[in-house]
């Protein structure tokens, strides 16, 4: 493995989130496939995201990294750490010089990690910054370190994971010859639908026969859970034998803000909530998919290709989604879009159900078109490709 091309990808933290499975999914891929050796560097080693305190050990994404051989390491930085004086200490600097010296190419997920990149101390090494959004202007400073990165030469390339992140980041000032599209793509393995639905309803604790819609989101302003619970409570008025299952960070008891909204919008029917499951974290989203009949999203900004649609569909699930970043391309022919209102998104779900058996056969055939094989072969091509156009420093 001697002459193999030496990869370190740099995240902020591990957390859930679908970037993160996309990004964790594409370095397996490569790191496994042979030609290339990765390893990560996280700058965290726990964050506290959507009411969750997440450790680098207990995240998913960090077991599958390490069991298939990548090395993972971190600053050691807590969601309590307040810096003293520079933005790095000398230490982390040092230890993150060492693992960079020690790589051909730098991959980042996404623009935050170009804060450590952009250090003065850091060595010089060709970048390609893997953009996952499409709403640069609500990243923080973070838009700004990707053009001081891009400006100070260090950017090689950005890979954008949909059509809208191109577009946007574009339009925010990145020039379009570093911006390439490489679609998201997923396991096809792991997702799959499953022939017998009741056992598997069951264990979720749903009846058999029921009417599922599922939403997978972390408790987040993005992802507009407020309408979602406003659609939710009409589905659930209007379809007897409906369940309504919601999964991810945040989407639990625990979270005092989602309580608040349950307790607003369901106040005046509390019964409804009977049938609205609050599932928290899951490591099996493959389950709940298949037993699912409908995966919704009604997100009203940010997204740019996002996992939940495309899972969901591999797993049989009709996409249901409002018009947001590639949503509408993505569901194309195998889903619906709907408008941003809860009666028509609830409208939308029922019409899904019913149309379930003709979305049947569109949604097999585009298995092949959401494939996590050819992403990663294109992810392999293009920094295969800026490896031997752009020099590494000696």
């Amino acid at each position: 493995m001697a002459g193999d091309l030496r990869i370190l990808s740099i995240y902020e933290g591990f957390f859930a989130g679908g970037a993160r499975a996309l990004h964790s999914t594409v370095v397996r891929g490569l790191h496994t496939g042979g030609g290339q050796r990765h390893a990560v560097l996280s700058i965290h080693q726990e964050m506290r995201r959507e009411t969750m305190l997440q450790r680098m050990e207990d995240d998913r994404c960090y077991r599958l990294l390490t069991a298939d051989g990548v090395p993972v390491s971190s600053l050691g930085r807590t969601p309590d750490y307040v810096p003293d004086g520079p933005a790095f200490s000398g230490a982390e600097m040092d230890q993150a010089a060492q693992h960079a010296e020690s790589a051909d190419l730098i991959l980042s997920l996404k623009e935050q990690p170009l804060r450590l990149i952009n250090q003065p101390g850091f060595p010089r090494r060709p970048v390609v910054v893997c953009l996952h959004r499409s709403d640069p202007q609500n990243q923080g400073p973070a838009l700004a370190e990707l053009k001081t990165a891009v400006a100070e030469g260090r950017v090689a390339a950005c890979i954008c994971c949909a059509e809208s992140t191109r577009d946007a980041y574009r339009a925010a000032g990145i020039p379009g010859q570093l911006l390439h599209v490489i679609p998201n793509g997923v396991d096809l393995g792991r997702f799959r639908p499953v022939r017998k639905r009741g056992p598997l309803r069951r264990s979720l604790g749903v009846p058999a026969k029921a009417k599922i819609v599922a939403f997978a989101a972390r408790y987040d302003r993005m992802k507009h859970v407020t309408l979602f619970l406003r659609s939710a409570k009409q589905f659930l008025k209007q379809t007897p034998n409906g369940q309504v299952l919601m999964c991810g960070a945040g989407m639990s008891r625990a979270n005092a803000e989602l309580c608040g909204d349950l307790e607003h919008i369901f106040g005046d029917e509390p019964r409804l909530l009977q049938r609205l499951h609050l599932l928290g974290v899951r490591h099996d989203m493959e389950l709940v998919y298949a037993a699912s009949d409908v995966v919704a999203l009604t997100s009203s900004f940010g997204e740019a290709a996002p996992l939940c649609l495309i899972e969901g569909a591999m797993c049989g699930a009709v996409p249901v989604s409002t018009d947001v970043g590639d949503s509408a391309a993505i569901v194309d022919g195998i889903g619906l879009v709907t408008p941003a209102d809860p009666e028509a998104i609830s409208a939308a779900w029922c019409d899904a159900i019913a149309r379930r058996p003709e979305f049947a056969r569109p949604l097999a055939e585009s298995r092949e078109r959401f494939s996590h094989t050819r992403m990663i072969a294109a992810y392999a091509t293009l920094i295969e490709r800026i490896h031997r156009e752009v020099k590494t420093p000696a």
